[in-house]
């Protein structure tokens, strides 16, 4: 796997965000971590994210650092990846701390493991002692990159706020 390094969203990366946009539209996946970027039709529109993400989800509203993955070799961004605290009861529930998505035409090189050990120092620094990570039961990436960085199952839930693709949503928590 290429070394990548996480960055926080800026104009530099407007046209590689608006083509991960596509990318995903095209391939009909979710959006986790991405900061609605589903919702939006520009990246001068996406990069608003508190005020876009306040009207949307009002008192459940989280503030969530986002940052791209971006492969040093060709500054390429790969996948997305965000940081929620704290946790209200619908993230704790079904959400978690932490959500990210990998561009399709990027998946299975181990970018998403790589993805989430690095934003782990950044949740230590915030105060966190461990955060939630959660995926769809059926997601064998997924869990595996959350299992590479110390995730331990607490349960797994029926998803009721269809979130999910299987109806099950595992509940991984990381000590930090």
């Amino acid at each position: 796997m290429q070394t990548i390094y996480l960055t926080q969203p800026s104009e530099s990366y407007a046209s590689q965000v608006m083509d991960i946009r596509k990318e995903m539209l095209a391939s009909g996946d979710g959006f986790d971590g991405c900061g609605g970027l589903e919702d939006t039709e520009s990246f001068e529109e996406w990069i608003n994210f508190e005020k876009r993400l306040k009207l949307k989800y009002k008192n459940g509203y989280v503030p969530s650092r986002i940052y791209l993955a971006v492969r040093k070799e060709d500054g390429k961004v790969v996948g997305i990846i965000d940081y929620r605290s704290p946790l209200t009861e619908f993230l704790l529930k079904y959400g978690g701390n932490i959500g990210y998505s990998v561009r399709p035409s990027e998946r299975g090189k181990g970018y998403a493991a790589e993805m989430l050990r690095l934003i782990l120092p950044i949740c230590r620094d915030a105060g966190e002692k461990r955060v939630l990570v959660t995926c769809d039961k059926d997601n064998v990436a997924s869990r595996k990159s959350i299992v590479k960085n110390g995730g331990v199952l607490e349960n797994e839930i029926q998803d009721v706020s269809d979130l999910s693709n299987c109806g099950v949503i595992q509940r991984f928590w990381i000590r930090l």
